[in-house]
């Protein structure tokens, strides 16, 4: 843009599952001053908006328009006119019965410049996460897209029944769960064979989706049995026999789970890939932050005199992370520590260390201060100096316990833990609506800022049904303090020792 930034968007935000934006979608929702935003676009999209974006709610439902699509149309002029950049984020295509035509053409009558960015229509998508190709060699080579909402009974319509009843290999009717009667009384009436086989699918490529399946003549009183609402799909043709063999995403061992990830946002980002990438949906909702420490002297002063100590222990990556800072901004690099024997915590800790090219002593066994401990009593301690960079909360036991066995111990804050600046109201609806299924607790810091983050007396009714997952003994004896049941623990304290608990649970 120039200096006039009078600029619509309209993007498709996919089906349901926040991973099929496009990356010309996803751009276009982190460039703009203002996005309206349909019932049906995932909430998690939002979160890649800038924090200065004004973010309107526009959706509707069958029942309920929060404005009707006139009022949607000057919106986004006003806004647009207003010298910002608008983005239109609609569910699936703003082109297949999104009525983006109708807003395109408003800009046009309203001289405002925009762009189309298609999206993944769910006529396509979410058959696919239930296992239907919409073609297929030797089944059908053409489809039709077919709007649910026109009701099939009335005179004037723009549905040639008698044309795509018999003419037509696969039909994908969009939110017609109302009129699923009527459109299967006139596909039948106008020759589609009533052994044909049907699929509904319900919130489609989202934790949630249901697919039911059966024939036309059977698919009514089954839709019925099954109390089978919107939002949904309706798919018609022999395409459908083949999710016996081709479903895929239902067997993906997280399939169904929604897992909130407790985290700190900048280290939340490779747990939910996990989590992802064995079907589950992670929900980030940082509960701690990570941040400099009130006053770098003390770090900066042991950095210095580094070549004094006999070990150094790095308990996490993000004391290793801070260390190595510390350690270019006073001129020095990891050479400095030859002869110094380093300890870490666990896999992780090793690998950060690792990463930087600093070989690791010793790593426990038991990735525990507690293990540490057990090793360093082989150890004659007695007048050596160990460094101990680390949280500003950490546990005491490690250097009392060091201490103890006659060792020097320099302990210094290499960084802050915080409260997050998780959407607790966002998560509170999560689990008042059961939208919820696993909580995961990655460190005692986790647990104690979740719950300082809600109301006492709600924890119990938020959390009644729900999966609490911790990482290890600790944080457990943490939530157990703190009145919470603990339902998966991991006997390999990481993430992979984490995701296999629950796995098996």
């Amino acid at each position: 843009m120039k200096n006039n930034r009078s600029y619509v968007y309209l993007v498709g935000a996919g089906p349901g599952d926040p991973g099929l934006i496009t990356v010309k979608g996803m751009a276009c929702i982190k460039k703009a001053d203002v996005i309206v935003y349909d019932r049906l676009v995932n909430s998690r999209l939002l979160e890649y908006a800038s924090k200065d974006a004004e973010l309107i709610y526009v959706g509707k439902s069958p029942d309920r328009h929060t404005l009707r699509q006139e009022e949607i149309n000057s919106l986004l002029v006003a806004k647009a006119s207003e010298n910002k950049i608008v983005t239109r984020l609609k569910g699936g295509d703003p082109f297949v019965f999104g009525r983006g035509g109708e807003e395109a053409l408003e800009l046009v009558n309203n001289n405002i410049s925009f762009e189309i960015v298609p999206g993944i229509t769910s006529a396509i998508a979410v058959p696919a996460y239930a296992g239907i190709p919409v073609t297929h060699r030797g089944l059908t080579s053409n489809l039709a897209f077919i709007t649910g909402n026109e009701d099939p009974t009335k005179e004037d319509t723009d549905i040639d029944w008698q044309k795509i009843s018999t003419g037509i290999g696969t039909l994908v009717f969009l939110m017609g769960m109302a009129n699923l009667p009527k459109i299967v009384q006139k596909l039948i009436e106008n020759g589609r064979l009533p052994e044909t086989p049907v699929a509904l699918i319900r919130w489609g490529t989202l934790p949630e989706q249901t697919t039911i399946t059966s024939t036309l003549k059977d698919i009514v009183n089954k839709a019925e049995e099954s109390k089978f609402k919107n939002p949904a799909i309706i798919i018609v043709g022999e395409v459908v026999s083949l999710r016996d063999e081709l479903s895929w995403v239902e067997k993906r061992p997280l399939w169904g789970q929604r897992v909130l990830v407790t985290r700190s946002r900048n280290q939340a980002s490779v747990f939910s890939e996990m989590i992802n990438d064995l079907g589950g949906e992670p929900i980030e909702f940082p509960t701690i932050d990570i941040v400099p420490p009130d006053d770098y002297t003390p770090l900066d002063m042991a950095i210095t005199r580094v070549t004094e100590f006999d070990w150094i222990i790095f308990t996490s990556v993000n004391a290793v992370q801070s260390f190595y800072e510390r350690l270019l901004l006073n001129k020095m690099d990891f050479r400095q520590l030859n002869g110094i024997r380093i300890c870490a915590i666990g896999p992780k800790t090793k690998e950060a260390l690792e990463n930087y090219g600093l070989l690791v002593d010793y790593v426990p066994g038991e990735y525990r201060a507690e293990a540490i401990i057990e090793k360093m009593q082989s150890e004659n301690l007695n007048g050596k100096k160990i460094l101990l960079p680390r949280a500003d909360i950490a546990r005491k036991i490690l250097p009392e316990s060091l201490k103890s066995l006659g060792a020097d111990v320099e302990e210094v804050v290499a960084y802050k833990t915080v409260n997050g600046d998780g959407k607790v109201d966002e998560v509170r609806n999560l689990l008042i609506n059961n939208k919820i299924t696993i909580i995961t607790f990655t460190s005692s810091s986790t647990v104690k800022n979740f719950v300082s983050m809600f109301n006492k007396d709600e924890l119990p009714k938020l959390l009644q049904g729900v999966k609490l997952a911790s990482i290890g003994p600790i944080t457990t004896n943490t939530a157990v303090e703190l009145g919470l049941d603990i339902t998966v623990e991991a006997s390999e304290y990481t993430l992979d020792g984490l995701l296999q608990a629950i796995l098996v649970s």
